[in-house]
């Protein structure tokens, strides 16, 4: 991390500490610790038929940009396919899911409004398209820990070579 003045720093994505869970992709920490306060920023490489996450809903806006590779959305229940460039902009409580597709590595940068956790809203809903997936809980639940419930906890791993595009 190169520090710039108070709090601002540039970092290169393939320098951070990664984090993933088995089935669902890799995370790069682009925030540090602890997150920011504002706005969240990620960036998800997923492996064609893994998602990035469970199907859900939350309380506040998040955009999505295809960076490289393609991916399937499912979004409110429907699918759709995705390839490097294309947006997706899901205002508060849009169900959605992304799952990688094609023949390799998906790289997608999600930001998302953020909200103190008390005021925060999820819903992980029970869905057929998402559970086409392995992306879908059985029982609709707010509670992330039984969405996630089968997974093991996202672990911190380097970069993994060939993820992101040399442009």
């Amino acid at each position: 991390m190169a520090p710039l003045s108070g709090d601002a720093y540039v970092v290169n994505a393939r320098e951070v500490s990664w984090r993933g869970r088995v089935g669902l992709g890799n995370w790069a920490n682009l925030e540090g610790d602890p997150e920011f306060t504002q706005l969240g920023f990620q960036l998800v490489v997923v492996d064609p038929g893994e998602p990035a996450c469970m199907y859900h809903g939350e309380s506040m806006q998040e955009d999505f940009l295809v960076l490289s590779g393609e991916c399937t959305v499912v979004i409110e229940g429907e699918e759709r396919q995705l390839k490097a460039w294309d947006f997706v902009h899901c205002p508060p409580m849009t169900e959605h899911v992304f799952v990688g597709a094609g023949d390799g590595p998906c790289a997608i940068v999600m930001v998302g409004a953020r909200v103190p956790i008390e005021e925060e809203e999820i819903i992980y809903p029970a869905n057929e398209a998402a559970a086409r997936h392995n992306a879908s809980v059985e029982t609709t639940t707010p509670e992330p820990a039984e969405a996630y419930a089968s997974f093991e906890r996202r672990e911190p791993r380097p970069y993994r070579d060939g993820d992101l595009p040399d442009w």
